[in-house]
């Protein structure tokens, strides 16, 4: 009963399939729990039989009893998580939720999610009292013919919920918080073993942007690179929205190579900068630490063994999840993060971005005329919960509006340097790369809300632009599909020189069309492509694909895989081994 109304609760206004097979699919996973539970309390009671009575039975009530507080417990503490977040706490989510995120976390602390635990561990107290006095049931007396059929139902949910699981798209809402966690503790099985043929398209795509007259042209300059956090392409005005803002960036890609269809490999900050440093995907399941030994010519060594000065500044912290990892023994000069700059104002995640920006330009102004330098700039602005030092320009009414201010905020920061650059007489003389690290989900889809859990485009379709004020001279729009895994060869590419051969990605200023890969490992195990006009979600798991043609269908809705029958299998195959292959690229490494 505890958890029968923990579900409800937890489900209760979302999107939820319902059909004759729906309970079952709903409620497989809580009859394993009972199932697992009654055993334990019947072997537990077994054993007091057998031993000396009185202080054996004690005992024994007492170590049941413990197993069901914990267990009710963990089950309500879960039941707000999943109504925010269409999931329960997973293995890769107890790993983030540090103190950089305890601003995040204590937002949520509310009436709205702190009532729905209350009712849950009220009815967990409540229950056993009520019940209290029945004793174990006997067979041949009513409550053991009750207790009997009970079992039954019970195995009958978790005999047939998986077959049931796979007529309900339940988008892994089937899961309660104990199996959730059981589950993504565990290595996600790859379907097949891997090979090459994941690297190209099998169907027939439309040329791209002819842009190569671009490489090499940026040659000698000074290049600033700028991952911005979490920040999607629909929210901009560059990208068609209806508020602009990031009017800094808007006027910069005035000048710029604007490339409309650029993906993140993964929806979140540290695997994501790898694949940025290194042009190299991450691979489903690993944690940030292991990607310290991982094959990689990261951006900043390839430069600095070219005669760069080499500085990455992050407005965050690096010792979040496992960031060092990431950019530790990577060829910067300088690293230096929140710790190191200091600041105007502190928040659990960081500090502020002018700040930071103060401490670029007092950097720069520490080189000499003679120096190149290439620097790497880490804003936290946009991230969750979305707080400013100061008063943005829109009504906060809602999150998104909080998010608009945010993204208003790091956009002003961005302007201060590239006035700080103009001041310095370097204006000219820079390659600006600048992109979203990844996106920032608001309820488009059902549950979808932040930015790890989904790989819908509001989680991975990020805004790119290539700027070199003085050399291009008009604004540019790139129709090509491209992944934040080409930033590195781009920015090679522009300035003349050649990518490493352990590069995944390639030149976005080259090359025939491609496909981007992205995945999510949060939740559950998602992995998807875009394909010219097609994109293709699938979940690893269940074997599920959903199929889209964005480009007349931008917000996802209409699922195209039994109109496209032969490509959504051909997409799905292809995903399997693309996802094997960096599995076992980085298993080779270690």
């Amino acid at each position: 009963m505890v958890l029968v109304t923990a579900k409800a609760i937890a489900l209760a206004g979302h999107d939820v399939p319902f059909s004759r097979w729906s309970p079952i699919a709903f409620l497989w996973d809580d009859a394993a729990i009972v199932l697992a539970f009654a055993a334990i309390a019947e072997a537990t009671a077994e054993v007091a039989m057998h031993a000396e009575p009185k202080m054996s039975a004690r005992s024994s009530r007492s170590a049941v009893t413990c197993l069901y507080a914990a267990l009710a417990l963990y089950i309500a503490l879960n039941v707000p998580v999943t109504r925010v977040l269409s999931t329960p706490l997973t293995w890769a989510m107890w790993r983030a939720a540090r103190g950089p995120l305890s601003d995040s976390i204590l937002q949520y602390a509310t009436w709205d999610t702190v009532l729905p635990t209350m009712i849950v561990v009220a009815l967990a107290i409540g229950l056993p009292l009520a019940f209290k006095g029945g004793g174990r049931p006997h067979h041949g007396r009513p409550e053991g013919l009750r207790y009997s059929f009970l079992t039954a139902v019970l195995i009958g949910f978790v005999v047939l919920g998986p077959y049931a699981a796979r007529r309900v798209d339940t988008r892994g809402l089937e899961r309660n918080a104990w199996t959730a966690i059981a589950t993504t503790a565990m290595p996600r099985a790859l379907a097949r073993a891997p090979d090459d043929r994941w690297t190209a398209t099998g169907f027939e795509q439309t040329a791209g942007t002819e842009l190569v007259q671009f490489r090499g042209a940026g040659a000698g300059r000074h290049l600033v690179m700028v991952s911005l956090e979490s920040t999607a392409a629909q929210y901009l005005g560059l990208y068609g929205a209806t508020r602009d803002v990031m009017p800094n960036l808007t006027a910069l890609a005035n000048h710029a190579i604007v490339f409309d269809h650029a993906y993140a490999a993964y929806p979140e900050s540290i695997k994501g900068l790898f694949s940025i440093l290194c042009s190299a995907y991450p691979a489903l399941n690993r944690p940030a630490e292991s990607y310290a030994d991982a094959p990689c010519a990261s951006i900043a060594d390839v430069l600095g063994r070219r005669g760069y000065r080499t500085a990455l500044f992050h407005s965050g912290r690096f010792g979040y999840l496992g960031m060092e990892s990431i950019v530790r023994r990577r060829g910067y000069d300088v690293l230096e993060d929140a710790g190191d700059i200091g600041g105007q104002h502190e928040s659990s995640f960081g500090v502020d971005e002018p700040s930071t920006v103060a401490r670029i330009l007092k950097w720069i102004d520490t080189l000499s005329a003679s120096d190149r330098f290439f620097i790497t700039y880490l804003p936290i602005a946009g991230h969750h919960p979305y707080e400013t030092p100061e008063p943005g320009p829109i009504p906060e009414r809602s999150d998104i509006d909080r998010y608009g201010n945010a993204l208003h905020y790091s956009d002003a920061a961005l302007g201060a340097l590239i006035h700080g650059l103009r001041a310095r007489g370097l204006e000219e003389h820079t390659l600006w790369v600048i992109f979203g690290d990844h996106g920032e989900a608001f309820g488009q889809h059902d549950g979808n809300y932040g930015h790890t859990f989904q790989i819908f485009d509001e989680n991975v379709h990020v805004p790119f632009i290539v700027a070199a004020p003085g050399l291009i001279t008009r604004q540019i729009r790139s129709v090509q599909v491209v992944s934040l895994i080409d930033t590195s060869p781009t920015l090679l590419d522009a300035i003349g020189e050649p990518a490493p051969d352990v590069y995944q990605g390639r030149s976005m200023l080259e090359g025939p069309p491609r496909m981007a890969f992205f995945f999510a490992d949060y939740s559950l195990g998602l992995l998807g492509l875009r394909d010219g006009r097609f994109k293709m979600i699938y979940e690893l798991d269940s074997g599920r694909a959903r199929l889209y043609d964005v480009e007349r269908d931008p917000r996802e809705m209409t699922d195209l895989s039994t109109q496209h029958i032969e490509r959504a299998a051909w997409y799905a195959r292809d995903l399997r081994h693309w996802s094997a292959a960096q599995d076992l690229r980085l298993a080779a490494a270690r």
